[in-house]
């Protein structure tokens, strides 16, 4: 479970959380909807260790988000955030750069479930050849949802990852994310995750 207990936090002279209290079971999907600037992002910064409390609490299964402990946290978390920022180089080398971190040496995708994965996403192979820059934002919106299935963390945080896709492909992620054994945060202002019903919705003001 995920858990947010009583907490405060304030950035750049803004409170943007007063007592928040918010949790997740394990396996739930959970719509966060809401206007920009709300917090919404910075929730998911703070689970990740990135922003800090400034008071309350957060907990990631029996591990509260602390200094100590972020590393562990964060080896179970993907965070699929809106710019997806991947070093200039060729696509194939960074999927095997990312399987060469120590958090990922034991995962052996093997090229079935990759290419599966790809066709899923609607990515050539020839991809694998091409430099990071030369992508569109939606090609690399796509990147970072395969590489999200291929590690196979237990907690998935998506921002907006369905913003650059066509409809076809929305509908693909949705039932994709709605059927994985994962407990999921979804931020997003995309009708489509409203009206799935395995959703559930927290909207802010």
């Amino acid at each position: 479970m995920i858990r947010f207990k009583d907490v405060h936090a304030s950035f750049a002279g803004k409170e943007i959380f007063s007592g928040f209290n918010l949790d997740v079971p394990d396996n739930e999907k959970l719509l966060i909807s809401g206007p920009s600037g709300c917090g919404k992002t910075t929730l998911f910064k703070m689970l990740l260790g990135f922003e800090k409390v400034t008071a309350g609490q957060i907990f990631c299964g029996d591990l509260e988000v602390t200094a100590s402990n972020i590393r562990a946290i964060r080896n179970q978390i993907f965070y699929l955030s809106q710019d997806i920022d991947f070093r200039n180089a060729p696509v194939g080398a960074i999927l095997e750069e990312i399987f060469s971190y120590e958090p990922n040496r034991d995962i052996k995708p093997e090229s079935d479930p990759q290419r599966h994965l790809m066709q899923l996403l609607d990515l050539e192979d020839d991809i694998l050849q091409q430099n990071m820059p030369e992508l569109s934002g939606g090609e690399r919106q796509r990147l970072g949802l395969l590489v999200c299935f291929m590690l196979h963390r237990p907690i998935w945080l998506l921002d907006e990852p369905t913003a650059s896709l066509d409809e076809d492909l929305r509908k693909k992620v949705l039932d994709r994310v709605i059927a994985a054994g994962k407990t999921v945060i979804i931020i997003s202002h995309d009708n489509i995750w409203r009206q799935c019903d395995t959703c559930q919705i927290k909207r802010w003001s």
